[in-house]
């Protein structure tokens, strides 16, 4: 049996403004250990309400969520927190880089953040996560003197920094022309099958989608298939 690294359960979420509206539907999945999915749905189908949610950035919702077998009810803010920056790589359609930092200052950052490895250690481990994506010669530019399909491999690289649980991931290719947008998928790829890392990407993107292991899709915020 592979572990679980997240589930789901009966996850439902109201918006009320100022009416209130049901975006989120009695969602229950489950993932496993080394899977790559992907979630589709038009737009308004509750996507990213509920990657926020997967995420633990929003807890104003009804259901379970379980990571790495522990619930995040009633946790504290500070300990969701440290579950988000321990277990849990981010990577958006914008890749939110500092400009003024350097490629390896940026990689460092959430590393540096958890406290759980020496400054040395974590600059090592930077490396190493750039080296993996191909990018090591980019370590010491500033991020805003590289092209925008580079800036996204180093916010994967940083996604990696902490060895995360899951990989969330929001239009991580949104943004990005035919060829870099390939480059990304077939990384996402290599992570899934050398490194079993788990992998949850929302996606407009059907040619991304049809090719990762397993699609969940949604419909008025309500799953369709998984």
């Amino acid at each position: 049996m592979q572990q679980v690294i997240l589930e789901a359960k009966n996850i439902s979420k109201d918006f009320h403004d100022p009416i209130t509206i049901q975006v989120l539907k009695d969602i229950t999945f489950s993932i496993s250990k080394g899977e790559f999915v992907s979630m589709v749905g038009k737009s308004g189908s509750g996507k990213s309400t509920l990657l926020y949610v997967l995420s633990t950035m929003d807890t104003d919702f009804e259901g379970e969520l379980l990571i790495d077998g522990e619930s995040t009810r009633e946790k504290s803010e500070s300990h969701l927190a440290h579950i988000r920056n321990e277990k849990i790589g981010f990577v958006f359609q914008f890749h939110y880089l500092w400009n003024e930092f350097t490629v390896l200052e940026n990689v460092m950052l959430p590393g540096l953040k958890l406290g759980k490895f020496s400054e040395q250690e974590v600059e090592h481990r930077a490396i190493e996560r750039l080296r993996r994506l191909d990018i090591e010669k980019l370590a010491l530019k500033k991020a805003s003197q590289i092209s925008g399909g580079e800036k996204q491999r180093v916010a994967l690289a940083r996604a990696l920094i902490n060895d995360p649980l899951i990989i969330m991931g929001d239009e991580p290719t949104g943004n990005l022309d035919k060829k870099n947008s390939e480059i990304v998928f077939e990384l996402f790829k290599k992570m899934s099958a050398e490194l079993n890392q788990t992998l949850l990407i929302v996606t407009h993107d059907p040619g991304f989608a049809e090719r990762t292991q397993r699609i969940i899709e949604l419909e008025d915020g309500r799953i369709l298939k998984h």
